[in-house]
Formats: C-alpha cells, structure tokens, sequence
C-alpha cells in the first residue's frame, strides 16, 4: 500500500541500510521502461569501503578541494595502513543518465536471448565465463554475454569421433612424433634446423600458407607458429638447446582423441597478460556461439566492456583484439577449427568442427 517501506540491510559488513518507500502507485504503460532512476545525489560507495564513516573518509581524502583533505589523508593511512591509496577505493560519480541507460539495458528479454525462467538467479557458467559475466562493467556487455552462453548450446555433450580427433590433431602429432623419445637439437639461435622446417612444409602441406623456401623456421611463419603453439599448450619444452617433449606430450602422442580433449582443456594457451585470456575466451564464445559478426569485432566491443583500452586510453580496434587472442587463434587455424576469407586472416570463421571444438573448450575447464 501508499506509505508502505521496506527495510534492506545491504552487506553485512559495512552495514548500509535502505529504506524503500512506495509513494505511490500509478498506471503503467506497456512500452515504457521497467525502471527509471528520477533524482539522485551524492556518489556511490566502492564495494567494501568499510561503511558510512570509511565513506566520508575516502570522499574528503580524494578531493583536494575539500577542506577536511589533509586530515583525511592522514587519517586514511593511520585506519587502512601507509600504502592506503584513496583512488583504489574511489566512489562511483551520481550520473543520473548513466544509470537511466543500465536500466533501459535491463528492458525485456530480447528476442534473441535465451529463454531463461530462472533469469534472476545465479546462473552456474563455466568459472572462466562467470569471470567475464561478472567483470563486464556495462549493463550491455554483461547482457552480450549472457545471450552468446545462451546460443554457444553448452549443456549438451559435446563428442568427437576418433577419424575426426586425428585429423584435426595431425599437425600436432605429426610435431610431437617428430620431436620424439630423443628430442630435436636446435639451432645456435634456438629454431629449428632447416631439414625438420622442409619437413613440416611438405608432409603437413603448408606450402599454400607460405612463399618462399620454406627452410628457416624463423623466416616460415606456420611452422614457427605451429612449434610456438605447441609450446604454449604445454607439450614441447626446451632444455640445453634442445626441443623435449613434456611429460603430457608423451602420455598423448599416440592418442589423437585423447590430445583433441587436451588442447580443449588447455585453450586459450595461459598468458600472464588477462587481456590476452579473456580475449581468448571471448572468441571461443563469439566461435561457439556461431555469431554473425567478424568475432574480431565481437571480442574488441566485449573487451571494451570489461574495460580493456589501449595504452593512450582510446578504445580496442578489431585488429588490437585480433592480437590479444593472437595465441589461441594460431591452435584453432592448425586444428583446421578456424577458416579466413580474405587475405592477412582478416575475417576468421570457424568450422562446423570448429564450433564442435569451441563448444568443448568452453564446457570443460579443469
């Protein structure tokens, strides 16, 4: 009823407390918005500040202009300790427009999101995938996400047969058998040597990808990224100059389906850069999904979304995505999951294979 308030205690520990009050109850319109913010003031609190006196500390020491600033500074630092830095705990500006857009953001299911009748509870994704969700700062982006999860189908098993799994793993096989039991010595400036490059071009076939002699690894980019990728997935090392075989290599080198749930597991490669992973994890969705889009484009506008910029400050382009998932893209075109129309790799799409191998990856995460 009109008068009615509700009472909300919002985390425990910092102990804010809301009171709603229904003033008053009137007609609504079946095309107007779910929500609208009409008045506001002061800004928001970060998470876990420590509550309403921890909030008007942080307020007063992040603004020079506030006559409270010096003793706050010092305060700050004698209550959260000398390395305090106010910034870290900033408060989020009151932008009565910003929030009004959240809000429009959060309208009604669109067409193409899934049907979802437990839409307001927690939803149990992958942990890669609930990291982006849940690091995506735009009421838009995490929406995006939500919907490509939806369409990437991952409840349903995904399943490889062996001729499939074989095919698909050759050039990895064919490297591991190649590398062997005694390993390859390299080269002084760490390559391989030029019969091993000669080899690669022409059992795997790659002479279509590359010009030229296709002797020098570091001048016959598939097979240096093939051996890269290789590495990067944890199944060549390097000791003493020389290319090993690590100890999951030799456990899977004779079991193409067992090696195609490997790299499954493993992509996108680790990286200590996070842009890098999340751009590789956004592709495998934007792949799995089977997004009409270039997923270059895709990935740039989720990054943005999570607040991934370049390091001036302006926003991703497609071609600074494409790099960041640059790593994971290289596995998916070897495992023949990922095609190009067009010169320079410029408009990826996968396979029906592909999108197999994207579902799997996304599914089952150690």
């Amino acid at each position: 009823d009109v008068g009615d308030k509700l009472f909300y205690d919002y985390d425990f520990g910092d102990d804010w407390q809301h009171t709603i009050k229904l003033e008053a109850v009137l007609p609504r319109c079946d095309f107007g918005p779910r929500a609208v913010c009409v008045a506001g003031r002061r800004d928001g609190p970060a998470e876990d500040c420590g509550g309403v006196y921890a909030y008007e500390l942080i307020c007063a020491a992040s603004d020079p202009q506030n006559p409270d600033h010096a003793d706050a500074v010092a305060e700050l630092s004698y209550v959260y300790g000398e390395f305090a830095d106010p910034e870290a705990m900033r408060v989020t500006p009151f932008d009565i427009g910003e929030i009004n857009e959240a809000l429009a953001g959060l309208g009604w299911q669109g067409q193409d999101e899934p049907d979802d009748s437990n839409a307001g509870q927690q939803r149990n994704y992958p942990g890669p995938l609930d990291e982006l969700v849940r690091a995506a700062r735009t009421t838009a982006g995490k929406r995006e996400l939500r919907q490509l999860i939806g369409k990437a189908r991952l409840d349903p098993p995904v399943l490889v047969d062996a001729a499939t799994a074989s095919r698909m793993v050759r050039p990895y096989t064919w490297l591991l058998d190649r590398v062997g039991d005694d390993g390859i010595k390299l080269t002084g400036a760490g390559y391989l040597p030029p019969a091993h490059v000669e080899a690669a071009m022409t059992e795997l076939g790659l002479g279509e990808e590359w010009i030229g002699k296709g002797n020098r690894e570091n001048q016959t980019l598939p097979v240096l990224h093939l051996r890269e990728s290789a590495a990067n997935m944890g199944l060549l090392r390097k000791r003493h100059g020389t290319l090993l075989l690590t100890s999951h290599a030799r456990k899977l080198r004779g079991d193409p389906v067992a090696l195609w749930w490997y790299l499954a597991k493993r992509i996108p490669p680790k990286s200590p850069d996070a842009c890098e992973t999340h751009a590789g994890v956004i592709l495998l969705l934007a792949l799995a999904a089977g997004a009409a889009e270039d997923p270059d484009r895709v990935t740039a506008r989720l990054l943005g979304a999570i607040g991934w910029v370049n390091g001036d400050g302006t926003e991703l382009t497609e071609l600074a995505a494409g790099q960041a998932c640059w790593d994971t893209k290289t596995v998916l075109r070897r495992l023949g999951a990922l095609t190009d129309d067009g010169p320079g790799h410029s408009a990826a799409r996968p396979t029906a294979e592909g999108v197999a191998f994207a579902r799997a990856a996304l599914r089952n995460w150690p």
